[in-house]
């Protein structure tokens, strides 16, 4: 067995090269890919997805700013099959305690605020259609691939990525399924993985991309989708809040979005740099759900989706060099998520946009594999820069602050940016990652966890079993633990194991045995949130690719 293995891993992969390779099918890559084609149809275009379709593995609230999508194809509204057709007529933001929701006045909210410009409806079927856009101009879409390893040229440029081998069993060896994996090799890469991409990690690692940039920040967004009582539906209204069932001093809020054919998108994102390792996100979103002015809502509804997903929140201060020799990232990989308007996907698809112009005129000089260094010097002075530039402080002031002074003054900041054009606080900084900001369990307290009702409130597993999550079960696992015995003394003994609480569809359990607590991995419920990537307290659990194809497969989220 040990011969055949070896001489598996030691064939040679087979190569194919294109003018750009895109890592990632979703609103940056996707956008990237229509953007070269429209430029100089005569490139060669090949994005890989590690979702099973396009779409599969992406989530999103979503009110989409349309700005991006009116410049890149500007005749949607007028196409049939375009999924975006409910328009926000009504902005609402509330204040919530356990007793109650006060609404606060929208003329109190900076203009960047409102949503009335926008459309509601699911990001995964916006890059569905987006998807078929770029295959009909040519562009080459592989789903089911996942990008497993960067390859480097000699001079220690990017060159491409392979895929990951299929047909690998659990304990490495190869079934007599197994297929090698593939280098796509390209003049030009471009990396749209997503919030925490494990490629994106490597390549700002091997570079030093986050060289005097502040440390990334994230949130856990939590989905529900629900068909409820035509009577009780609103299409159009966009509802958020913050406050209940959070503390006041942990980041978070809600939102509520009625679309469609009696759809509601239903969330709940809270901040990753909470600090009690007893607070389950999970947990207070079905909570939230239990309020007096969400329940009566949601009654006699019925539940369609759940998926959860990290969200990039570092904002302006936090995003690394773009640029690097052969490639660039794109979309979340680098983090343009607007923190206090929730909103990334146009700050995405603008950014793909923009190094697609880039990647053109590199082309044109007749370059290749170098570094777009004016992709990296361009950005902050484009709408990208600007959209995150006057709203870089409101992250740093509710994590100091907490969320009554935080958010006064992260709307006072907005106001300022927007009358004045200047900030009282200048650039703030935002401390610790997230891995770093958990206390010891014995300075906190177990907190209670209801039973769920199958109505209102659910378990993880009837969540995940929602979000069409598969994996092949006889694979390698995908969750890394690097030191297992370090696992046991401080992510068990120290903060009374937390992955348990903070991983949205139950993969982590420390079960009590006769020989000591052991830490048991379900990879299979894995939704490919990136949680634990970002949260254990030592950066000891890493996430990387399962076998193409495996994960949720969400569909209307």
């Amino acid at each position: 067995m040990n011969d055949e293995l070896q001489s598996h891993e030691a064939e040679p992969r087979e190569s194919m090269e294109f003018d750009v390779v895109i890592v990632g099918a979703g609103p940056a890559g996707l956008s990237a890919a229509i953007r070269l084609k429209q430029i100089e149809p005569e490139l060669s275009v090949v994005v890989i997805e590690k979702g099973s379709e396009v779409g599969a593995h992406i989530l999103s609230g979503a009110v989409i700013d349309p700005a991006s999508l009116d410049d890149l194809l500007p005749e949607w509204r007028e196409e049939d099959n375009c999924p975006l057709k409910t328009r926000v007529t009504e902005d609402q933001f509330y204040w919530m305690t356990g007793g109650g929701a006060v609404k606060l006045p929208n003329v109190f909210m900076p203009p960047l605020m409102n949503n009335h410009h926008c459309y509601i409806g699911s990001l995964g079927d916006l890059c569905r259609w987006l998807g078929a856009r770029a295959e009909a101009l040519g562009v080459e879409i592989y789903p089911g691939f996942a990008g497993a390893e960067i390859v480097y040229g000699e001079a220690g440029e990017v060159r491409g990525v392979a895929t990951g081998d299929m047909g690998v069993a659990r304990d490495g060896s190869h079934k007599a399924s197994f297929t090698r994996g593939m280098e796509l090799l390209g003049k030009y890469t471009l990396f749209a993985e997503g919030a925490r991409g494990s490629l994106t990690k490597q390549l700002i690692a091997h570079y030093s991309l986050a060289q005097d940039r502040e440390p990334p920040k994230f949130g856990i967004g939590l989905k529900e989708v629900w068909q409820i009582d035509k009577a009780k539906h609103q299409a159009g209204l966009v509802r958020h809040s913050f406050g209940w069932p959070l503390d006041s001093k942990t980041g978070g809020g809600s939102f509520l979005y009625h679309y469609g054919e009696d759809l509601v998108s239903i969330g709940f994102v809270v901040h990753l740099n909470y600090d009690d390792p007893y607070l389950s996100p999970f947990e207070e979103f079905q909570r939230f759900k239990t309020h007096a002015s969400v329940a009566p809502m949601l009654e006699g509804g019925k539940r369609l989706s759940y998926g959860a997903r990290a969200i990039t929140e570092g904002g302006y201060q936090s995003v690394p060099k773009l640029s690097f020799p052969g490639g660039a990232l794109i979309g979340c990989a680098a983090g343009f998520v607007n923190v206090p308007r929730i909103k990334g996907v146009h700050n995405a698809m603008r950014s793909g946009m923009i190094a697609a112009r880039h990647v053109v005129e590199a082309l044109a000089d007749g370059r290749a594999n170098d570094e777009l260094a004016a992709y990296e010097e361009g950005w902050r002075l484009s709408s990208v820069g600007r959209d995150l530039y006057r709203v870089r402080n409101v992250k740093p002031l509710w994590s100091r602050y907490g969320t009554v002074l935080g958010v006064a003054l992260g709307g006072l900041d907005m106001w300022m940016q927007t009358l004045l054009g200047l900030s009282l606080f200048g650039t703030l900084g935002h401390g610790k990652p997230d891995s770093a900001t958990l206390r010891p369990a014995s300075a906190c307290k177990l907190r209670p966890v209801q039973k769920p009702d199958g109505k209102l409130t659910f378990d993880r597993l009837s969540s995940v079993f929602l979000s069409n999550t598969n994996h092949e079960e006889d694979q390698p696992i995908h969750l890394k633990v690097r030191d297992m015995a370090l696992q046991k003394s401080s992510e068990h003994d120290v903060f009374a194991g937390p992955s348990n609480r903070y991983c949205p569809a139950g993969v982590y359990e420390w079960l009590d045995e006769p020989d000591g607590p052991r830490f048991q991995i379900n990879a299979q419920n894995c939704v490919h949130c990136k949680t634990c990537d970002i949260k254990d307290p030592n950066e000891n659990i890493v996430w990387v690719p399962p076998e193409g194809g495996g994960g949720p497969n969400y569909q209307g989220m």
